[in-house]
């Protein structure tokens, strides 16, 4: 396992420069904050599990090449951008259209948490950006002698460990101040618009963006 890590103050300054690009938000982040707020903890720690299995994905991809063919295709990038931004688009209008509290005060039933999990999984994973991300960040922490794909995957996934305990606070805090919104009726029809509306801002910003970015 030491041959697949970088000397210590290498590693320490890549779980330094790891946790600060961890916290900064990003659309895996905005989805995890939308359903904690609108659905409560238990849905905001399904989308935390489905976020990092997406970056994940994407991190392997980054080290067997993926993000190799899409910094040379543009057809390649292009096809999975759109498939991503159309996706986040789809999840803006999903909460726009979401059932609302009963004329009787009765809460609609919550949305199952796997499907919670598969769509935070797609959004992370469709989002070639971080694969690029991966692409351009982990060789700056990783040793010449090394296996590259064995050093990728091991600083990959510690980089997804930092931001899964980061998402984790971010899904804490916003689940905790769900309940004491539940009695708002007018501040909860405010975060379905405001849910909706991000997630189609979302998803127009991915469709805009160049390939330029890094930044997942």
């Amino acid at each position: 396992m030491t041959d697949l890590l970088p000397p210590w103050p290498l590693l320490s300054a890549f779980m330094l420069a790891s946790l600060v690009l961890a916290i900064t938000p990003g659309p895996g982040v905005f989805y995890i904050l939308a359903r904690s707020l609108t659905q409560g903890r238990r849905h905001g720690m399904a989308s935390v599990a489905g976020v990092a299995l997406g970056n994940f994905g994407n991190a392997v991809g980054a080290a067997l090449g993926l993000a190799a063919l899409f910094a040379v295709s543009s057809l390649a990038f292009t096809v999975v951008k759109f498939a991503g931004a159309a996706y986040l688009v789809f999840l803006g209008i999903q909460a726009l259209r979401a059932r609302q509290p009963e004329p009787d005060g009765s809460a609609p039933p919550p949305e199952r948490l796997g499907r919670i999990f598969r769509d935070g999984f797609l959004v992370a994973l469709l989002n070639p950006k971080t694969a690029l991300f991966f692409a351009a960040f982990l060789p700056q922490f990783m040793m010449p002698q090394g296996s590259v794909v064995g050093q990728s995957v091991a600083l990959g996934a510690i980089f997804l460990a930092i931001a899964a305990l980061s998402d984790t606070a971010y899904a804490l805090a916003a689940g905790w101040i769900a309940p004491r919104l539940k009695g708002l009726g007018g501040l909860r029809r405010a975060g379905r618009w405001l849910t909706g509306g991000s997630f189609i801002a979302l998803g127009v910003l991915a469709a805009l963006a160049s390939r330029r970015g890094t930044t997942p």
